[in-house]
């Protein structure tokens, strides 16, 4: 008996090319890794330090002319109350000058808490990174060299997540305390912030920033 040894395509069946299979392979799994990212952002921005730290650490946001923002400002009220609340002996706050030639977030911070009530000797301001991971970088480093081995990390609500890593990273075990009221309101809105996050920890992982 004769065999039919027509092609696939031949007959009208579309033969998936390998490149294509991985593709699709690639994309299945960084949808995966995104999503599964993403309900790992959104526990972390629930929540609460658990346990004393050697430093309270907040992350920068913008700073105008010498005045933290609104969102920055309450980052910044939030470490004043984990430091009233003796959860660390110092507060490390991050940023550096940006577009600004005359102040940096890290230096408007410290000013503030300052003001605030916080002795300067319990201050430490980093002013030189220009991201969170080069804040993280450089956090790490003030805590080696001033023997300090845990802190607690402030930010926003889905930004806790990826600055945990880059400080477990960075080997400064952290717990995080996002600012109080800072998930966005709109599922929308949601949605996007917890997007931007992952992605960002994702090109964080595969050595892409």
């Amino acid at each position: 008996m004769l065999e039919d040894h027509t092609p696939l395509e031949e007959e009208g069946i579309p033969r998936v090319r390998p490149w294509l299979s991985l593709l699709l392979a690639l994309a299945g799994a960084s949808i995966l890794f995104l999503s599964y990212t993403g309900v790992r952002i959104v526990h972390a921005a629930g929540e609460t330090p658990a346990h004393k730290a050697d430093a309270i650490v907040v992350f920068g946001a913008a700073e105008y002319a010498g005045r933290p923002s609104p969102v920055y400002r309450a980052r910044l009220d939030h470490a004043f109350d984990l430091f009233q609340k003796g959860m660390a002996p110092v507060v490390i706050t991050t940023g550096g000058s940006a577009q600004d030639p005359d102040f940096s977030e890290g230096g408007v911070g410290r000013d503030y808490l300052a003001r605030r009530g916080i002795p300067e000797k319990n201050l430490i301001a980093e002013t030189q990174s220009s991201d969170t991971a080069q804040s993280a970088s450089r956090v790490a480093n003030i805590m080696r060299v001033n023997g300090m081995k845990t802190c607690i990390a402030v930010s926003d609500a889905y930004h806790v997540f990826r600055i945990r890593a880059l400080l477990d990273y960075e080997g400064g075990p952290a717990e995080v305390a996002p600012r109080p009221e800072s998930r966005p309101r709109s599922q929308w809105e949601k949605l996007t912030a917890v997007m931007r996050e992952a992605i960002s920890y994702f090109l964080w992982e595969i050595g892409m920033t």
